[in-house]
């Protein structure tokens, strides 16, 4: 299931997280990949072990672990390997999927959290393939997309400005994605039921059906 998520981050927040970065150090993108995607990831990168990145990334977790919709619709069991990268004028990340473990966790969902307003950059999409189809990407900043981590995708190259995004990758307490697009139906369908008519029988049932689905399904 691939859904944008809004408002993960305040602009005040952004603002924030923008003024640490505009001082910070980034280094070569191709030394947090893999051998095959070397090849093709042209960007930059925050230094990872410094006190701002530290700081940077559990602001960043803390966010997406207080939003509603990253609870129901994904249900985070770790938020690891966060990224903070930076797309001068040129460069791009070419079509790849993303590595199935990461730093001993497994990746389930991956997201882009956009730190800087689309009309800042030209080009920049992030491009996310399926079946038949593609679509491209450049989110409001503070907004977030999420998409399994099994997908082919890529970013265009940037053809003026500068494209600051968080990127990171989650390990889901349901592993399977068709589980979590049905726990997350049912979830909608039982707070409708609730703000329609409150704490029904048909609520209750939903809930427990919710629940031992949870329990059955979870890792």
């Amino acid at each position: 299931m691939l859904f944008a998520i809004p408002q993960v981050l305040t602009p005040e927040e952004i603002a924030d997280i923008l003024t640490v970065l505009e001082s910070a150090e980034f280094i070569d993108g191709k030394l947090t990949a893999g051998w095959h995607a070397k090849l093709v990831k042209n960007n930059q990168q925050l230094i990872s072990k410094t006190p701002q990145a530290d700081s940077l990334k559990r602001q960043v977790k803390k966010a997406l672990n207080d939003h509603p919709l990253v609870q129901s619709g994904i249900r985070p069991k770790s938020i690891h390997t966060l990224l903070f990268s930076r797309y001068d004028t040129g460069m791009s990340y070419g079509r790849h999927t993303d590595n199935a473990l990461m730093g001993g966790m497994r990746s389930d969902v991956s997201f882009t959290l956009f730190l800087n307003e689309p009309d800042e950059y030209e080009g920049g999409e992030l491009v996310i393939e399926s079946a038949d189809a593609e679509q491209g990407y450049k989110l409001p900043a503070g907004n977030v997309i999420a998409y399994p981590s099994t997908s082919l995708h890529r970013v265009n190259p940037v053809t003026s400005g500068m494209r600051l995004v968080a990127v990171g990758w989650i390990q889901s307490y349901i592993r399977d994605p068709q589980h979590r697009e049905i726990l997350f139906d049912l979830e909608v369908t039982r707070r409708s039921l609730f703000a329609q008519s409150g704490k029904t029988n048909e609520f209750d049932l939903l809930s427990k059906s919710v629940a031992n689905l949870t329990r059955m399904w979870s890792e």
